[in-house]
């Protein structure tokens, strides 16, 4: 008998790498999970930072996941339209027990209509998208809706694979990966989170990424007048 738990990270060109491999090293250590990194195929998939990852496993390989996880990352903006990848997490969301997303990945899972009426985190300069694809806007670290769980931008998706782990097995488990890991951020700045970094920042940040939210967000438009016609 096999009892695995197969934990599944969508893997894809310019993904932002720690929000993949911050909740896999977390999701990875709970009893009994078999972690798959997917893509269309074995070929190396390079990341935002330059360096790749390997995937593990092929869409057309993949178990049926008992958790499906979508990171983000600037990549996303070539997967909105990528019916190979949507009809993928379509069809693994459909019967997973937990359909998750890190940062701007839940934007994937909106596109493969899997947050319609689900509320929902997002990374804080995506997260005005989510409305678009009927999915309900929560700005909060982690958020949890029925079977959906999401993790804001990032570094998140630490706090967000230690919840997802205690989900699965248990607070202590949970609280032994956090103490193993030595998870006790303490960061040099008080500059985290745009109630934090001053307007000023926060625009300039605005700025520096409003050219491809923009590209984005047109896409997503486009893409529900076509549904409509």
């Amino acid at each position: 008998m096999n009892d695995a738990l197969h934990i599944g990270f969508l893997l894809f060109p310019q993904v932002t790498q720690l929000d993949l491999t911050g909740p896999a090293q977390m999701l990875a250590r709970v009893p009994g999970a078999q972690v798959h990194l997917l893509w269309k195929s074995l070929d190396p998939v390079p990341t935002d930072v330059g360096f790749t990852i390997n995937p593990t496993t092929t869409f057309a390989d993949a178990p049926q996941l008992d958790v499906l996880c979508v990171p983000g990352g600037f990549g996303i903006e070539h997967r909105l339209d990528d019916e190979a990848t949507l009809a993928f997490l379509r069809r693994q969301g459909a019967h997973a027990k937990y359909v998750t997303s890190v940062c701007n990945g839940a934007l994937l899972l909106g596109a493969a209509g899997l947050l319609r009426g689900y509320r929902s985190a997002c990374h804080w300069m995506w997260r005005d998208l989510l409305p678009l694809f009927g999915a309900v806007r929560v700005d909060q670290r982690i958020v949890r809706d029925r079977n959906r769980i999401s993790g804001g931008g990032v570094t998140a998706g630490i706090d967000f694979g230690l919840a997802l782990a205690a989900e699965l097995a248990g607070d202590e488990v949970a609280k032994l990966l956090q103490l193993a890991f030595e998870y006790d951020p303490q960061p040099p700045f008080d500059c985290g989170s745009p109630e934090t970094a001053g307007q000023e920042r926060v625009a300039r940040l605005r700025t520096l990424q409003a050219d491809t939210i923009a590209r984005v967000r047109r896409k997503i438009e486009s893409a529900h007048a076509a549904t409509a016609l």
